[in-house]
C-alpha cells in the first residue's frame, strides 16, 4: 500500500481548483480525499450561487444533486434485500414483476420502434444493476421515452411503464448505460420485498446506521434552502465565465417528480454524507462501529466487473452500479469501484490503498461518466502518492 503526500495532494488540487474556476469550468465544489480513515484532504471552492456570488463558507452543509451517484446507493439496497434473503441477485424479476415476462428486443423500422424478436434471457437484478439489460439503454431506448406524467408518478406507475418498452438489444449480449430504467425498476424490487416505499427504506437501512443526515428524495423546505445552485458556462473573451444554469423547480434531477424515487438518478446528499457511504464501501460494508451493515461477500461482488471482456473490451467494466477498474495501465489501481453523476459528482473507492475520494459539484458544463474534472481529480490523487 502507498500513502498519500498531504502537502503535495494539497498542492495539486488547490492549483487545478483554481485553474478550473478562473475558466469557468467549476462554480462550486467540494472534494474530500480519505485515506485508512483519515481525512487527509477537504477543501470548498467558489460559489453557491453565481449570480450573487454566494460563498461555499458552510461547505458541510451545502445539498447536491447526486444524479447517477444514486445507483451505488440502489445496489447496496438491493445488496441488503440479498443478505436477508428477500432477493436473489440471478432471480428473475419476473417472480416479483410478472409484467416483464415477454419482454422483446426491438428495432427501428420508418423511423419507428417496432419489435424485432423476443428476449432469450429473464431479466434479473445483476442483470439491471450491471447494464446489461437493454432497458431504456440506448437509441430505441431514448425514442421510445420516459411515458406520460400520470407514468412518472411513482415508481409503480414508471415501472409498469418501463415493462411495455422494447430492449436496445439482448440481455447479457451487450452492455449500454441504463441512465434511470434498470435502476428504477431494482428500487421497485426492493418497495415489494421490504414493504416500505424506497425513500423509506434506503433512509432506515443505509442513510441513519451511515448518520446521512442530509441525504434525501424528498428535501424539507430547509435542506432546500442549502441547495447549490446549478452551474453553466458562457465564452467571452476568449475564455470561460461561470454563471447559474437551470433547473427545473421543485426537482431534484431534471423534471421527475419527487414522488418519484428514481433508483437511478433521484437522491441529492451533502460531501460529508457520501464520504461515510464511500468509507463503507471501501471498508467492506462495515460501518464505524463494527457493524456489517451488509455482508463483505456481498461488497466484493458490487466491485467485481461481472461483464465479460468481450462483451466490454476496455480498461474499466461494470459491477453493480459501479465501473471498475480490470486493467493495469489505468491510472487507478485494479479492483478501485466508483461512479458519476450527470452533474459533475464523482467518487471512488480503492481497496488496494484503501482511499475513497468524492468530488462533489453542479453543473452543466463537463458532467458525467469521464468528465475532465473527474478525470483530473483522480490524476491528481494518484500523483501524490509516495
Amino acid at each position: 500500500m502507498k500513502q498519500l503526500n498531504s502537502r503535495l495532494l494539497a498542492e495539486l488540487l488547490d492549483k487545478r481548483m483554481a485553474d478550473d474556476q478562473a475558466d469557468g469550468r467549476v462554480g462550486g465544489a467540494g472534494l474530500c480525499v480519505m485515506q485508512n480513515g483519515k481525512e487527509i484532504y477537504k477543501k470548498y471552492f467558489g460559489y453557491k450561487n453565481q449570480t450573487n456570488k454566494l460563498p461555499m463558507d458552510d461547505g458541510d452543509g451545502v445539498i447536491f444533486r447526486l444524479a447517477s451517484m444514486t445507483k451505488p446507493i440502489t445496489a447496496i439496497a438491493v445488496l441488503i434485500q440479498v443478505s436477508r434473503g428477500k432477493l436473489g441477485l440471478d432471480q428473475p424479476i419476473t417472480d416479483l414483476l410478472p409484467q416483464f415476462s415477454d419482454m422483446w428486443v426491438g428495432e427501428l423500422k420508418d423511423d419507428q420502434v417496432v419489435a424485432k424478436e423476443p428476449a432469450k434471457r429473464l431479466l434479473t437484478p445483476r442483470i439491471l444493476l450491471s447494464h446489461q439489460n437493454g432497458l431504456h439503454a440506448g437509441d430505441l431506448g431514448n425514442r421510445q421515452g420516459l411515458g406520460t406524467e400520470e407514468d412518472r408518478q411513482d415508481l409503480e406507475h414508471v415501472v409498469n411503464y418501463f415493462s411495455t418498452l422494447k430492449l436496445d438489444f439482448q440481455p447479457t449480449e451487450a452492455q449500454m448505460y441504463s441512465a434511470t430504467a434498470a435502476f428504477d425498476v431494482c428500487a421497485r424490487l426492493v418497495e415489494l420485498t421490504s414493504g416500505l416505499p424506497y425513500n423509506e427504506f434506503v433512509t432506515k437501512e443505509i442513510f441513519e446506521p451511515l448518520g446521512m443526515k442530509d441525504t434525501t428524495f424528498t428535501p424539507t423546505e430547509e435542506q432546500w434552502s442549502r441547495f447549490i445552485i446549478m452551474h453553466s458556462r458562457r465564452e467571452e473573451d476568449g475564455h470561460g465565465v461561470s454563471e447559474d444554469g437551470a433547473t427545473h423547480p421543485g426537482c431534484i434531477f431534471e423534471n421527475f417528480p419527487l414522488t418519484w424515487f428514481s433508483g437511478g438518478a433521484g437522491l441529492a446528499s451533502t460531501l460529508p454524507d457520501y464520504v461515510k457511504f464511500a468509507e463503507m464501501l471501501v471498508n467492506f460494508g462495515r460501518l464505524p462501529d463494527g457493524t456489517q451493515l451488509v455482508p463483505e461477500d456481498l461488497i466484493r461482488e458490487m466491485g467485481t466487473p461481472w461483464v465479460p471482456f468481450e462483451v466490454m473490451p476496455a480498461w474499466e467494466r461494470w459491477g453493480l452500479g459501479v465501473r471498475v477498474i480490470t486493467d493495469e495501465r489505468h491510472w487507478l489501481p485494479v479492483t478501485t469501484f466508483g461512479w458519476s453523476g450527470a452533474y459533475g459528482s464523482h467518487f471512488w473507492v480503492d481497496p488496494v490503498n484503501h482511499i475513497t475520494a468524492v468530488y462533489m459539484k453542479n453543473s452543466r458544463y463537463d458532467g458525467g461518466a469521464g468528465s475532465q474534472t473527474s478525470i483530473h481529480f483522480e490524476q491528481d490523487v494518484y500523483a501524490s502518492l509516495e
